[in-house]
């Protein structure tokens, strides 16, 4: 007995909002980050800041389910 292909499932648009708001929300961190570090002249905190996109970003490959 042969198995049927299975069409690809796409995303709903829940999960593309949600990947857009995790991008957007590394994204933000980013900026926050370069910005004390240059402008507020803090290096310390830039750098606190800075390391929150990393964890952003796992945060929502564990979160979020596979692209299919």
């Amino acid at each position: 007995m042969t198995e049927t292909a299975r069409p690809a499932r796409r995303p709903d648009n829940t999960t593309k909002y949600a990947r857009w708001l995790i991008i957007l929300a590394a994204g933000i961190s980013m900026a926050l980050s370069v910005c004390i570090w240059f402008i507020a002249d803090d290096k310390l905190a830039g750098i606190f800041i800075g390391t929150w996109v990393p964890s952003i970003l796992a945060l929502g490959a564990l979160i979020l389910p596979k692209k299919t």
